[in-house]
């Protein structure tokens, strides 16, 4: 019982301790910045719902690890470690447990009923709000009461278990409808230590590079890791969530960031997070907003940041290069097709959400608007396009691809090019304005494909933006700057790597080594927030975000292969 703390300590307010594959974690975060005063056992299956709440009889102080979750109630304990990814094992001795239904309240449509099943005597938790259930199987010790056994409407729903002085464990499993009563060939140790290998063997892949140089490696890998779930639902492949938090969809930008992040240890899986929002591509090439479990939302798409990604995945072999090449071009057609005004060159948002960037001062004139960052992503991608055709021997597609991407980026520069920044251009009325906005400088991705000038005065403006900490999005001395303010003045990741790369291909390596060093020591100091507070730091929104933790990854390791 005192086996010790092994992988970085983290806090469950900070980040959900859950295991590679599964659906559940366990976490007092219960909803929306939503925090419980008791560990609960949190799904994402339908959505994000506690289920059960872990109640110690004596006062506890929670520590978490990679591998196990530990009650320290001393002079007793409680612990708790992933058997598999529908199945855990929790252990005790010293301390009793009460395992309680999140929500009293049953109705005939939501809530909870709880009973007994008299085949094996386990307790079992029916749950309208994920439409599974939670078995509780016990291993040794008793359960001392079954609270609310088939009560109807509102009552308290559980078990207390207790050894009696001795050691008493508990297994509890989520699944659909029935399985049969549950057995294992293994121990609690034997189980955490699985557990323990599972993850050690996944970070000295995805991270073999880490060193002193980079401390939170091994957190941001765990973040990566334990935010995975298996194939489920319209999730059609393993997929990173962004969050076993709130946030717990796969946003099709997001996921760009934890396929560069996997890419060079598990390709497989890179590519999994890659093709995962084009296996619902719309009839038009459109891929979706987001998806989750039970939920996929067209009402707005992302930024076409798709080809600028495949130049940081590993090749893939002829055939899947040329269904990656139809994929690509069906996204870009949409873009070039239902996003471009008949006469125009360039294409148009139609709200801030499609650019990622919901509320930027950039769209605070209006909505349906052509931007440089639009363009430049596009011209990328039709780069891309031209490269694959190339590669795939479909030389008219190669010359197409080219002459389109030159043309955009000649309209680029004549229709929104100001002396030294560039404007946002009105789709209905051709009107222009220019903001504080980041957004307005992420045209640097281009990098060596812009003049000189530009890039000289892009990597002017973009260190105006550059804090102790790292880049602005909202330039701070703007009167719409919020410390607080979403994409009016936090830092965020995928904007820190967008542009660093950017300007490391512009030749302005001195301003992007600074950058990745204030990024690197903002999650060395603050963890992997969604997005921070550019002034102090401090980590705001959902504190266990998958896409700032691959930034982490992706900037160290680059740093340390630059250094070593």
């Amino acid at each position: 019982m005192t086996a010790a703390a092994t992988g970085p300590v983290f806090s469950l307010r900070e980040i959900p301790f859950s295991f590679r594959g599964s659906w559940f974690g366990f976490s007092p975060v219960i909803g929306e910045n939503t925090y419980a005063r008791d560990v609960h056992l949190v799904s994402h299956q339908t959505g994000m719902h506690p289920i059960l709440r872990l109640v110690p009889t004596a006062g506890s102080v929670v520590t978490a690890t990679p591998h196990r979750l530990t009650w320290d109630c001393a002079p007793g304990r409680i612990d708790l470690a992933y058997e598999n990814t529908d199945t855990v094992r929790v252990r005790g001795h010293g301390a009793d447990l009460r395992l309680l239904a999140a929500d009293p309240v049953l109705t005939p449509f939501s809530g909870p009923y709880f009973f007994r099943d008299p085949r094996d005597g386990s307790a079992v938790f029916t749950v309208y709000q994920t439409g599974r259930r939670y078995r509780v199987t016990l291993l040794a010790g008793r359960i001392t009461e079954h609270l609310g056994a088939q009560e109807l409407g509102t009552a308290e729903r559980g078990v207390v278990v207790t050894g009696d002085g001795d050691a008493w464990e508990i297994a509890v499993e989520e699944f659909e409808t029935a399985r049969a009563p549950y057995t294992s060939e293994h121990d609690f140790e034997q189980v955490a230590g699985a557990a323990r290998r599972d993850y050690e063997e996944y970070l000295d892949t995805v991270a073999p590079w880490r060193d002193d140089r980079t401390p939170a490696a091994e957190l941001a890998v765990y973040v990566l890791w334990s935010a995975t779930v298996r194939a489920a639902g319209f999730v059609t492949r393993p997929a990173v969530l962004m969050s076993k938090h709130w946030m717990d969809k796969v946003w099709s930008w997001d996921h760009c960031f934890n396929a560069i992040a996997l890419a060079e240890g598990l390709p497989s899986l890179a590519w999994d997070q890659f093709r995962l929002p084009f296996d619902h591509q719309e009839a038009t090439g459109a891929l979706p907003d987001s998806i989750t479990h039970s939920e996929i939302l067209y009402n707005f798409v992302k930024p076409p940041i798709h080809g600028w990604v495949l130049r940081h995945l590993p090749p893939v072999s002829g055939e899947e290069r040329a269904d990656v090449y139809r994929l690509l071009e069906r996204w870009t057609t949409f873009w070039l097709t239902a996003r471009r005004v008949p006469g125009h060159e360039l294409a148009h948002y139609q709200h801030g959400n499609d650019s990622g960037w919901d509320n930027a001062t950039t769209f605070a004139p209006e909505r349906v608007v052509e931007t440089a960052d639009l363009a430049s992503f596009l011209i990328l991608q039709m780069r891309t396009l031209a490269r694959l055709a190339g590669e795939l021997s479909l030389p008219g597609e190669a010359g197409r691809w080219s002459q389109a991407a030159d043309r955009m980026g000649e309209a680029m520069l004549a229709r929104l090019w100001r002396d030294d920044r560039f404007a946002t251009r009105s789709a209905g009325s051709e009107e222009t304005w220019t903001s504080s906005s980041l957004l307005d400088l992420m045209p640097i991705v281009l990098g060596e494909e812009l003049p000189q000038h530009v890039r000289t005065a892009l990597a002017a403006r973009i260190k105006t933006h550059l804090t102790e900490y790292g880049l602005a999005t909202e330039l701070p001395t703007s009167p719409h700057y919020r410390d607080d303010g979403y994409w009016r003045g936090p830092i965020w990741a995928p904007s820190t790597v967008l542009i660093e790369d950017g300007l490391r291909r512009a030749g302005q390596t001195v301003l992007a080594d600074e950058i990745s060093a204030r990024f690197r020591a903002l999650c060395e100091k603050s963890g992997f927030a969604e997005n921070f507070d550019a002034r102090t730091g401090t980590g705001l929104r959902d504190r266990a975000y998958t896409w700032t933790a691959s930034a982490y990854l992706i900037l160290a390791a680059a740093h340390i292969r630059r250094t070593s």
